[in-house]
């Protein structure tokens, strides 16, 4: 299933803002049970801790991804690193080794040198490609080959290690599916993820990608969060498996998607911004409910300011 659909620049456009404000909504939606007490209770009972809800830096970032889409109408890898330094806001929630990251891009250093260097050479193999790459997804649905390449691309500015560019494919892949199968009948998770599964490198994340296929299809969220993790380590392995098994439980309802990858906790901004972005590619802008819309803080403007 790689043909090559037909579109417009303006139509890919249009996938990836849907794809930005599916991806932003769950950020806001899942910190609001970040540090809450009780947040579990909260998600049981379907109660919002808060009225207005913050997006954190999975929206900053996402929203850099976009506007250099908008921009160059492909990942221009030294023009997102000079984005996603110049955007960088210290009270985001940026993890430990993008605050570092970040700061030297900002000062002039290569992005090439610096994202290599994190954890002693190896590269960070963090959630962090996977968290914002929804939008890449959304608009290169129109070529797998080019998901693939580009998603990669996303990812290296900041996770050089093979895991973290793995789980950014693999949301990227899902995102392009999730949008490919508009307007047919969800299919189960098995079959979502195996659309998947061929075009995700060998790895980690991929063997727990297809552990997620495999689970039950009565398994409980406990069950999938044991077996597959909730992004409690911030790892692509503990990260992406789960939210491609969630976004495979409620491909079709974005608000049920939501609240069942809530309810596995972890690293639930993060976690609600993948399934969030997956989900609003499949269901449209008209399925996120309006009024966590407008809870939503409003995106940033400089995303969609015109180049000069």
């Amino acid at each position: 299933m790689n043909e090559v659909l037909t579109s417009l620049p303006e139509e890919r456009l249009s996938r990836a803002r849907v794809a930005l404000e599916g991806l932003s909504v769950g950020d806001a939606f899942g910190d609001q049970f970040f540090f809450a007490s009780d947040a579990l209770m909260y998600v049981k009972h379907r109660e919002m801790v808060l009225q207005k809800w913050r997006w954190t830096d999975d929206t900053n970032m996402a929203s850099s991804i976009y506007s250099i889409l908008r921009q160059y109408g492909e990942i221009n890898q030294d023009a997102l690193a000079r984005s996603f330094a110049k955007q960088y806001h210290s009270s985001r929630g940026y993890g430990p080794a993008m605050h570092g990251l970040l700061g030297k891009i900002g000062l002039g250093m290569d992005w090439r040198m610096v994202s290599k260097e994190l954890f002693s050479g190896q590269g960070s193999l963090g959630n962090g490609g996977a968290m914002r790459v929804a939008p890449v997804g959304a608009y290169f649905a129109d070529d797998l080959d080019k998901v693939v390449e580009q998603a990669r691309k996303s990812a290296e500015v900041t996770h050089a290690h093979e895991e973290g560019i793995a789980g950014a494919i693999a949301v990227a892949v899902a995102a392009a599916y999730a949008y490919r199968l508009r307007g047919q009948m969800p299919p189960t998770r098995q079959t979502f993820i195996d659309m998947v599964l061929p075009h995700v490198p060998e790895s980690e994340v991929r063997e727990k990608i297809r552990h997620a296929r495999d689970l039950a299809t009565e398994s409980s969220v406990m069950l999938a969060v044991s077996a597959l993790g909730n992004g409690s380590q911030v790892t692509a392995q503990d990260t992406v498996a789960f939210t491609l098994w969630c976004a495979g439980e409620q491909l079709g309802n974005y608000e049920e998607a939501l609240w069942l990858t809530a309810s596995g906790m972890g690293d639930v901004d993060t976690t609600c911004a993948i399934v969030g972005g997956i989900v609003a590619s499949h269901v449209g802008l008209e399925g996120i409910p309006q009024a966590w819309i407008e809870a939503r803080e409003p995106l940033p403007e400089w995303a969609f300011e015109e180049v000069s």
